[in-house]
């Protein structure tokens, strides 16, 4: 028996380093296709900000061939007669000059000013009149929206929109489209149901005992109706506990694969984001989507990178990971035993938890 199991350890570690050089060179494969795609997105983001500038420019520009002159500046002009022709729009005189001057702006000295604008407060027969007298081809015209102008405005937010959703669908893996950009409170978990391939207690090799602890939860799973009638206590969490690679995970999928039951799993980290309350938003989804699909497991792995001790963050008592852990309190203590829904959690250090997680009705079932 002691050949037998030195043995399976041996297999044991050589698949594991197997798998674990699978899922380096994979992660290599990743990052560098994660790198291509950076260098695409960071060409379109120049390329936007390059035509932002050069309309911005041509804006400025246009501005600076018709600038605003002073009442004063624009009298002598008239009286010097050297304004050809002009245009009246919405109480502003838009003048041609017969030839180039050189008149103090708000851009500074223009040497050679051909084109420019007054403000004029009033129209009346004497302005006309006085137009006439010194040779001006004047006319009206009514005022139109510059769609120009109000798209150089909003260039602006819009570069700060789409870069808020460039950096909602980063920080989300790239994928989804809008759609996922406005779904980033949602769950990631991810759910194995009887569609898929099925793992059993077959599957996992050894564990007798953890196996044996679980039975109770597979029998609640799949005849809830029997364990009310009897008036028995109905399991809520059970918490794995042990070191990394001894199967806790491919333990729980077992559960519900015994059980025929749907699979959620997630890890602890994936609900902590550097966002306020993304974290709680995802803990309420995921207790959702486990109520609709019940009977069902929900698995956490990693339990401690989000139910660590509160208190000791570095952003005090109010920091997102503290908040989220508080969600995944209430939720487990929201959902009733007729909902047939078990959560399962692994971790393989559970002296760093918080001790809320452990009272009665939470995790306080232990299966090590």
């Amino acid at each position: 028996m002691e050949n037998k199991s030195k043995q399976n350890s041996r297999n044991h570690k050589k698949h594991s380093t197997k798998k674990n050089s699978r899922n380096k060179s994979d992660n290599f494969v990743q990052q560098g296709f994660q790198w291509k795609r950076a260098g695409k997105t960071s060409l379109i983001w120049i390329m936007i900000i390059s035509v932002a500038i050069y309309l911005s420019g041509m804006f400025t520009d246009n501005a600076k061939k018709e600038p605003i002159i002073q009442y004063s500046q624009y009298r002598d002009l008239l009286q010097n007669r050297q304004i050809a022709e002009g245009t009246f729009v919405d109480n502003t005189f838009r003048g041609t000059l017969k030839t180039p001057q050189s008149i103090i702006t708000e851009f500074g000295t223009n040497d050679n000013l051909t084109h420019f604008q007054v403000v004029l407060p009033f129209i009346d027969q004497n302005v006309m009149d006085e137009w006439e007298e010194y040779g001006v081809d004047y006319s009206f015209k009514e005022k139109s929206i510059d769609w120009t102008g109000y798209l150089l405005n909003m260039l602006p937010w819009l570069l700060l929109i789409a870069f808020w959703i460039f950096i909602m669908r980063r920080m989300q893996g790239g994928a989804g489209g809008m759609s996922n950009v406005f779904n980033f409170g949602k769950s990631r978990a991810k759910i194995w149901d009887n569609s898929m391939d099925k793992v059993t207690f077959d599957d996992v090799a050894g564990c007798v005992e953890a196996k044996e602890e679980l039975k109770e939860v597979i029998e609640f799973l799949k005849y809830p109706k029997r364990f009310r009638k009897l008036g028995a206590k109905i399991p809520r969490g059970v918490l794995l506990v042990g070191p990394p690679g001894t199967g806790k995970t491919l333990l729980a999928r077992a559960v519900a694969g015994q059980a025929n039951v749907p699979f959620f799993s997630l890890s602890g980290a994936d609900f902590v984001e550097m966002f306020v309350g993304v974290g709680a938003s995802r803990v309420r989804d995921l207790f959702e989507q486990g109520k609709k699909e019940s009977p069902c497991i929900i698995f956490i792995d990693e339990l401690d990178a989000v139910g660590r001790q509160r208190g000791a963050g570095l952003g005090g008592g109010h920091d997102e990971r503290e908040q989220t852990l508080n969600q995944l309190l209430v939720e487990l203590d929201g959902f009733e035993s007729n909902h047939n829904i078990i959560v399962m959690s692994a971790t393989n250090r559970p002296d760093v938890l918080d001790s809320a997680l452990l009272r009665p009705g939470r995790f306080d079932r232990h299966i090590i």
